[in-house]
């Protein structure tokens, strides 16, 4: 097993194909943009951003897709298959090695399905932080708060378009990074021995 590397969190928002109400016959939601921010743990800060475009297979991007993500049909078009996506994780950004964020839990399954399905290998190791769950459990919340509701919250201005990859995915790594700030100032706090 790969060490696992605790100096950044790969934080990660995918784009997938969409429809309104139910998808066409033979079609199911592919990504078609991963949105990457990386996040440097001991200084919390975002030191990186990318949007990586895929190319769907099976699927087409809708109208609703594109008013909703603002892709359209000819810039996936131009995109990498989802296979040498995922193989550039690996590569570029040891996925397998570092822990790995997104905004609740449908971009891990997303990434799950499309890989089965597709006989792809999975890009990421087994560390996933749920990074809404997180935020609603470190803040009190009695659910889950959507990532534009996190960021009124916290008094962060949303920056970039929402529903697009490569800004939710730095939006989030924000986020994360204020959580990691909280702990670290409150951790520093506690006097030695933990005040017992």
């Amino acid at each position: 097993m790969a060490t696992q590397l605790l100096d950044r969190v790969l934080v990660v928002d995918v784009e997938a194909t969409c429809w309104e109400g139910a998808p066409p016959a033979g079609m199911s939601p592919e990504i078609i943009e991963i949105g990457l921010c990386e996040l440097d743990v001991p200084t919390g800060e975002r030191i990186s951003r990318r949007s990586l475009l895929v190319r769907p297979e099976h699927s087409e991007v809708s109208a609703f897709c594109t008013r909703l993500t603002t892709l359209t049909a000819e810039q996936v078009a131009a995109g990498v298959p989802f296979a040498e996506a995922c193989a550039l994780l690996r590569r570029e950004y040891g996925a397998r090695q570092r822990v790995w964020a997104s905004w609740g839990d449908y971009d891990r399954r997303q990434f799950e399905r499309q890989c089965e399905a597709g006989e792809v290998a999975y890009p990421f190791g087994r560390r996933h932080v749920n990074a809404k769950t997180l935020y609603a459990l470190a803040h009190g919340f009695g659910r889950e708060p959507g990532m534009a509701e996190a960021l009124a919250h916290a008094g962060r201005e949303l920056e970039g378009t929402h529903h697009r990859g490569v800004d939710d995915a730095w939006n989030i790594a924000g986020l994360l990074a204020g959580i990691l700030r909280d702990v670290r100032s409150a951790a520093a706090q506690v006097p030695p021995g933990g005040g017992v």
